[in-house]
């Protein structure tokens, strides 16, 4: 999303200075003409990187969420889309939500539909968001459609929370693992070495393990720096290769296959996959435009090249859940209920059954993982402990029988 800046003429003939956000040059002069200007000039505007754009809050899950629901009841209750706005601009407490908000209501009041003026904020609502929003204005359900979104955001916001609740505890303890690693190789280790050798003295028949665990300490003690220009490259190199279409891919299709974690992403995938492509095929998005915002929705790109063959086998002319049934990702579920949706002519309410399911799964295997974690990280802290305790008491003990 750029920054454009525009001279243009009104149609009372009124020269309009003013900027816009959009993807490209032309997509800044459709919207600048849908809002009854004409264009006289237009200039992409220089980034500017300010202090202050970078302290701002970021909107939360949970605002969208609750937003969504307040318009959502005030939509339906007839209150005018412009004051439940401005109230709900009025009511936020979020800092950057509030320049949302008005930005919205200004483009609304120059004519913008509310759609159009969502778009506009993409790092707040997203592709899916926006398109359900347009659907719902064009279908003159635009109060059932944000009950739709609500519910949508409250799920993917569970699933979003419970994921990151369940991984919050092995990262702590494998930060402490690695930490007290480091700690004993710096630290304890070198100690203990010298103590060793003068005890034994520079002749001293030493075990094997304990032989390398000294050789690794000295290394790491001696050679700190470039243990540490090692680490930063490493870090670095693979975040800048996991920005790139290949790396993502690479890492997305590896992710999916690695044990437990894969089976979790996987359902949590086919969770997201469904619910979005239920709530936006019954606000009546048209499917090919539903496979693509589905696609980019669900935020991992061995997923959605599977669904962008679907998308093309679907231009051929084949049903979608004979494209889905070749894909190794969707499990077989999926494009068997689909199937039974296209013939009854239910596809939304089957694919929200799925979504459901698989969301149930996930807060199963979740909590089952969750229950596994804790013993589990606890035998490699204590055997890392352990096998340092082993290779140090070992050659201790063994030295002070020969001295005695």
């Amino acid at each position: 999303m750029s920054r454009y800046e525009f001279t243009a003429q009104s149609a009372d003939h009124q020269v309009v200075l003013g900027h816009i956000e959009a993807l490209s040059k032309e997509v800044a002069i459709d919207l600048i003409i849908k809002q009854g200007y004409r264009p006289i000039s237009i200039t992409k505007a220089a980034r500017k990187i300010e202090l202050l754009s970078l302290l701002k809050p970021r909107v939360k899950s949970g605002d969208l969420v609750i937003f969504t629901r307040q318009l959502s009841t005030m939509v339906s209750a007839g209150v005018p889309l412009l004051r439940a706005l401005n109230t709900l601009n009025e009511q936020s407490g979020n800092r950057t939500m509030k320049e949302v908000l008005g930005a919205v209501v200004k483009d609304i009041q120059s004519g913008s539909s509310l759609g159009d003026a969502f778009s506009k904020h993409p790092k707040v609502f997203s592709d899916v968001y926006v398109n359900m929003v347009r659907a719902g204005e064009a279908g003159g359900i635009l109060d059932d459609i944000l009950k739709r979104l609500a519910v949508q955001q409250e799920k993917n916001d569970s699933i979003k929370k419970k994921v990151k609740s369940a991984m919050t505890y092995p990262i702590i303890l494998l930060i402490i693992t690695i930490g007290a690693f480091f700690g004993l190789m710096l630290f304890v280790i070198p100690t203990i070495g010298k103590i060793l050798l003068d005890l034994g003295g520079p002749d001293a028949q030493l075990p094997m393990l304990t032989q390398v665990m000294l050789g690794m300490s000295t290394f790491m003690v001696s050679r700190w720096y470039i243990i540490l220009a090692a680490s930063v490259i490493v870090i670095f190199g693979s975040r800048t290769y996991f920005k790139t279409k290949n790396g993502k891919r690479n890492l997305h299709y590896t992710i999916v296959h690695v044990p437990i974690l894969g089976t979790i992403i996987r359902k949590v995938a086919v969770a997201r996959f469904t619910r979005t492509f239920s709530s936006l095929i019954g606000a009546g998005v048209n499917i090919l435009e539903t496979l693509r915002v589905t696609g980019n929705s669900i935020g991992n790109e061995a997923f959605k090249e599977e669904i962008e063959k679907s998308a093309a086998a679907v231009t051929a002319g084949q049903p979608l859940s004979q494209a889905l049934a070749k894909s190794s990702l969707f499990p077989g579920i999926v494009p068997q209920m689909l199937a039974v949706g296209e013939e009854t002519g239910q596809t939304a309410e089957i694919l929200l059954k799925i979504a459901d399911f698989y969301e149930e799964e996930v807060d199963a295997t979740i909590a089952s993982i969750s229950s596994i974690i804790e013993p589990v990280m606890i035998v490699i802290m204590g055997g890392m402990v352990g096998l340092v305790a082993v290779s140090v008491m070992g050659p201790i003990a063994s030295l002070s029988q020969n001295i005695q």
